[in-house]
């Protein structure tokens, strides 16, 4: 049986491996799909940077042999490959080894056909880098997919490959899967390592995994993915179950809170917060008790402290890439928010970082406290759908690093806290606009517990199922399809 584009764009991660192992279709077939969506609507978005002459090795017999896939140009890296961090300053830089992520992505089978666009060192909430140009959103080509891992969900909602690797460090993964109709899944501090370069990626507030279109490939990859590597130093328990059973499991009545107004006091739109509602509302009638309440937190507090990890994140990243690279660090090689926030990291003194770091811990012993009553969270991911290109100019040379820092957290005002906590949390596509844009809403839950949000998930996206891929592939490949 020949797969046929429309086959290969209409199945999720889960339901092409199954074929390949059934001998359904081949491995073959399904690159060969992979690589004509990606020469056909590739120069449509954007998303890729690089498409590799061959996909790398990876092992045949894993959960996912043989599906296509890829990595984000950030923090995880394959042997050989180039390694840029969507940067000048990086430009020609290649991989001496594969990242301990990495080695288990191709445990998994997955065939990583290519690179992804990045903002420059990750610091944006959209991916249109100077050094490659703008990332398009595939069900709106004049909006952005969100950042910093846009270049993996465009190429995602695209329908190129079916998931793709991700990092979230403020709502990097949240934030691109809501822009773009996905599943992402920040996970919990520890769950999946950042080893071996990094103990913890900047300063604990990010983590490492993947952005998916469905629950179960999200799930599943995690079950691939996930666990403990000696040194790694935030060891956690390991879940109950496979992620995969645990998110199919008996459904247990659970204690929501729903929150629709941010600390920040930013205004959020009404798609925003009609969509957070609606979820609240679904979820009642899935049998969990909702009722509005807000975890407490000191937001300027909570800024200052974000700010200064972020901008020390960033004097230190560009240091090492400038080294590597054999390039001096300036406005030839870097874009002007990345070099205001640059010098304000090389301004930051160790007792500003050590006042950050107690903040961050007043900020997740409050949490804590507010998840002993309450088992998830819902709020919307963003403060609207995804915004035209261009209205986050990561270059503007009139923005000093604070105000660069504050725009980023005005349009996802709900996503960073949990990076701080290191608590787990997921953006569901769950509402659409008028005019087909995707709105996601987020749900969190205490550390360590992915579980009870894929459980959740999985309920929900059976309940109220989403479009999976943009239709821009059919407008693209006429007749082909």
């Amino acid at each position: 049986m020949s797969l046929t584009l429309a086959d290969y764009v209409n199945h999720d991660a889960t339901a092409i491996a199954a074929r390949i192992r059934e001998g359904e279709i081949s491995m073959q077939e399904v690159m060969s799909c992979a690589r004509e969506l990606a020469a056909a609507v590739n120069p449509k978005i954007n998303a890729f940077i690089e498409i590799f002459d061959e996909p790398l090795e990876a092992n045949p017999s894993g959960p996912f042999g043989g599906v296509p896939f890829a990595i984000k140009d950030l923090v995880c890296q394959a042997r050989g490959m180039n390694y840029e961090c969507g940067s000048r300053l990086g430009a020609g830089m290649r991989a001496d080894h594969d990242t301990d992520l990495m080695k288990r992505f191709r445990d998994a089978g997955c065939r990583t056909i290519g690179r992804t666009a990045a903002p420059e060192f990750g610091y944006c909430v959209t991916t249109e880098p100077v050094v490659t140009g703008p990332v398009r959103n595939p069900w709106d080509l004049e909006r952005m997919p969100g950042g910093s891992s846009g270049g993996s969900a465009a190429a995602i909602a695209a329908g190129i490959v079916p998931f793709a690797h991700g990092n979230d460090g403020a709502g990097s993964i949240r934030i691109p899967a809501a822009c773009t109709g996905l599943v992402g899944l920040k996970t919990s501090r520890g769950r999946v390592t950042v080893g071996p370069d990094a103990g913890e990626l900047l300063n604990g507030l990010a983590v490492e995994f993947a952005l998916t279109r469905t629950v179960r490939d999200c799930a599943g990859l995690l079950d691939a993915v996930h666990g403990y590597v000696p040194g790694d130093p935030f060891p956690l328990a390991p879940p109950p179950g496979s992620y995969a059973s645990l998110s199919k499991a008996a459904r247990k009545p659970l204690r929501i809170a729903l929150m629709t107004h941010p600390w920040s006091g930013v205004q959020v739109g009404q798609e925003s917060k009609y969509a957070a509602e609606r979820a609240g509302r679904l979820c009642e009638t899935l049998g969990h008790a909702v009722e509005w309440a807000t975890p407490k937190m000191d937001y300027d507090a909570f800024l200052e402290a974000t700010h200064c990890i972020w901008v020390t994140m960033v004097y230190g990243a560009v240091n090492a890439v400038a080294a590597k690279s054999n390039r001096q660090v300036g406005s030839k090689t870097l874009e002007a928010t990345t070099l205001a926030c640059y010098l304000d990291g090389a301004a930051a003194r160790a007792h500003q970082l050590q006042s950050a770091f107690g903040i961050a811990n007043q900020v997740t012993r409050s949490f804590a406290q507010f998840f002993e009553d309450y088992d998830v969270l819902i709020t919307p991911t963003l403060a609207s759908p995804a915004l035209p290109l261009g209205a986050l100019n990561a270059n503007n040379p009139e923005l000093t690093a604070q105000q660069w820092t504050e725009s980023v957290l005005a349009f996802a005002p709900f996503t960073a806290p949990f990076n701080m906590t290191g608590q787990p949390a997921i953006s569901l596509p769950l509402h659409r606009t008028a005019t087909n844009l995707p709105v996601g809403v987020q749900f969190a839950a205490r550390i360590g517990e992915e579980h009870t949000l894929l459980n959740l998930a999985n309920s929900l996206e059976e309940a109220a199922p989403w479009p999976t891929v943009a239709p821009l592939w059919k407008s693209v490949l006429g007749d082909r399809k």
